[in-house]
């Protein structure tokens, strides 16, 4: 198995879906797992990982994405800076003594750029990506970028738009989180063979914590900062959503929690605006929020802090795009509205209404109980190793 990161320790989606399906999957699977890493401190977390894997290695990374030959090598090479940032020469030629010198059923490849480290081999791969990369990227030059520098960047997103598919061709079958990511994979390479394994979430471990009575009605977003979607949806709920929530409660607090916050995050900070940084237990949060809102607007990214609160009996106010792909059911498990609006009177409706609040926290612990357990989504992935090992 190839991942970007070490899975571990859980500070990202991506890390917490690596690791809890890797946990999984060796009860089953003997695992050779190649990392990237950006400082050698993270070596720290090996014997984690060695827990549940026959091998771990890992690779250095630039710490910096912006160096100058990721720069140059981007501007002069075919690759996008996705592919050049995560590349390691190191890496690529270990994977290749790997495969030279021990026997391996499958490769498991997790997101499109890990994909240059693996020479050409008769060895069946499974590629999984976690989001359509090219959309996620695309969103950011739409929405962030200064317009006179969008033709420069709009290079490189056709770039990851190509390189994405052309390795989604080159795997035997790709997996996607969602239906609706899978259908437009299948849209940009027709005949791509996609299945669907979901994120998860450890509802024993989300349920250890018990809610605690909050005295003030307190509105929760939660989120990795090095993400674009969060940043933007940290900035709508300040801006759009929460003064119509102040307005109608007016004791009400809003706590924005998270790691890799920007100054723009930071600064959100008021007298009734709480900015947490580098929260040590995400289940503080979910348990001490009255409600958790997210107005997430752009494509891509794992969606589990929706999982995760739903597990903790914390209800949950979004989008559909926040909720999209997980079959949300709106009025049973969650609310979900698409105008800031009618975001911020459905969590001014829940506020006001313990009996709503309940219903919601207990139907959504009770929905990913039945759904997104990582124990069934590993089975999942288990049997789809064996479909694409076996199949001729």
């Amino acid at each position: 198995m190839l991942t970007p990161y070490l899975p571990y320790p859980l500070t990202s989606g991506g890390q917490t879906r690596s690791y809890n399906l890797i946990k999984n999957l060796s009860k089953k699977h003997e695992i050779t797992l190649f990392s990237l890493i950006k400082d050698d401190k993270e070596k720290k977390y090996i014997p984690e990982l060695e827990k549940f894997c026959k091998k771990v290695a890992v690779f250095n990374r630039s710490k910096s994405p912006w160096t100058l030959r990721n720069i140059l090598m981007t501007g002069f090479g075919t690759y996008p800076f996705l592919v050049i940032r995560n590349l390691a020469p190191k890496e690529k030629e270990a994977v290749r003594h790997e495969l030279e010198n021990d026997k391996y059923d499958l490769i498991h490849a997790e997101t499109f750029y890990v994909m240059p480290h693996i020479p050409r081999v008769d060895i069946p791969t499974l590629l999984v990506d976690q989001t359509v990369e090219y959309l996620v990227y695309e969103h950011y030059v739409q929405e962030q970028v200064p317009f006179w520098l969008r033709p420069i960047l709009w290079i490189d997103v056709l770039k990851i738009k190509y390189w994405e598919t052309y390795y989604w061709k080159q795997a035997k079958k790709v997996i996607a989180m969602s239906y609706s990511d899978g259908k437009i994979m299948e849209s940009l390479a027709p005949g791509l063979k996609v299945g669907v394994v979901p994120n998860g979430v450890d509802v024993e471990y989300f349920s250890e914590k018990k809610r605690e009575e909050t005295k003030v009605p307190k509105v929760l977003y939660l989120g990795n900062f090095s993400w674009l979607q969060n940043v933007e949806a940290a900035e709508a709920l300040v801006a759009e959503v929460w003064p119509n929530i102040k307005k109608k409660i007016p004791n009400s607090k809003l706590w924005i929690v998270g790691k890799d916050m920007p100054e723009r995050v930071k600064i959100l900070r008021t007298s009734d605006i709480e900015v947490t940084e580098g929260i040590p237990d995400n289940r503080d949060a979910y348990t001490q929020a009255s409600v958790l809102v997210t107005p997430i607007k752009g494509p891509g990214g794992t969606r589990l802090k929706i999982l995760e609160a739903m597990a903790s009996s914390l209800p949950v106010v979004t989008t559909s795009t926040g909720a999209e792909g997980l079959d949300l059911t709106d009025g049973k498990n969650a609310l979900i509205r698409n105008d800031f609006d009618e975001l911020a009177e459905a969590a001014v409706k829940v506020l006001k209404d313990p009996e709503l609040a309940i219903k919601l926290g207990v139907e959504g612990k009770r929905f990913v109980e039945q759904r997104y357990t990582w124990q069934k989504n590993a089975e999942l992935l288990s049997k789809i190793y064996e479909e694409v090992v076996y199949q001729k």
